[in-house]
């Protein structure tokens, strides 16, 4: 699924859902912030390529790792892999030679500037540390200054973003 770079996102209507695996909750709300895409690639669209700023990719791997957004039901492969996998090969285990599984089944938010934050796949971590894509520099800034594990919102401080409305109600997972 492509999406140009910094275009609106759209994917989802409703709203954006960040999990807790761990103490098995969510939440659900329509966001307050406008969502910018990121990383949306596919092979038959062109996409910026290029050496990652320093420290940019260990911390991308930290926010996909910390978070779980918009989890769907189905895992969507990298278009750029060319190979398929094997079918004993397990879809969340990086290929050889590469640093990230290449397959995706969510989202990221990183918080951006003036109440937008980018919208990504959770397949970004591969198309950057595999594929050499380069995403734009205001995304690149936002993630080197974004940290999931200390930006938490005082009310939910278990969900790995800060922007989550203090209205908002968690739910179990059942």
């Amino acid at each position: 699924m492509f999406y140009e770079d910094l275009s609106r996102y759209d994917y989802t209507e409703d709203g954006d859902t960040f999990y807790d695996p761990h103490n098995l909750r969510i939440v659900r709300f329509e966001p307050p912030y406008e969502r910018l895409n990121i990383g949306w690639l596919s092979d038959a669209e062109p996409w910026a390529s290029g050496p990652a700023p320093a420290g940019f990719i260990d911390k991308l791997l930290a926010v996909i790792e910390a978070q779980a957004i918009n989890q769907m039901l189905g895992i969507h492969p990298c278009d750029s892999c060319a190979i398929p996998f094997d079918d004993p090969h397990p879809w969340y285990v990086p290929r050889t030679g590469n640093r990230c599984a290449s397959w995706g089944t969510g989202e990221i938010r990183v918080p951006g500037t003036s109440g937008t934050a980018f919208a990504a796949p959770t397949l970004i971590g591969h198309y950057v540390a595999d594929h050499g894509y380069l995403p734009p520099k205001a995304f690149t800034d936002a993630v080197l200054a974004f940290d999931p594990h200390t930006h938490r919102p005082p009310r939910h401080p278990w969900f790995p973003f800060p922007w989550i409305p203090e209205d908002v109600e968690p739910e179990r997972i059942e």
